[in-house]
């Protein structure tokens, strides 16, 4: 997730933020299903939904 994005993500409410988190948690799901029936390429990807899902956590953690 870009600066910018993550900017963005801190102006929104808590129930936005479970929301997408909810979407990532789904996509890595998809991913990591993909993986194993060899269609994916890009293993990186991973990785980027791993990081991005840790600084939505940490964004939920700071909201009161």
């Amino acid at each position: 997730m870009k600066k910018k994005e993550l900017q963005s993500y801190a102006g929104r409410s808590k129930g936005e933020l479970q929301k997408e988190l909810l979407e990532e948690h789904e996509k890595l799901a998809k991913l990591r299903f993909d993986l194993a029936a060899g269609k994916v390429k890009n293993i990186r990807e991973m990785r980027h939904l791993k990081k991005n899902i840790a600084q939505l956590l940490t964004l939920l953690k700071n909201i009161k």
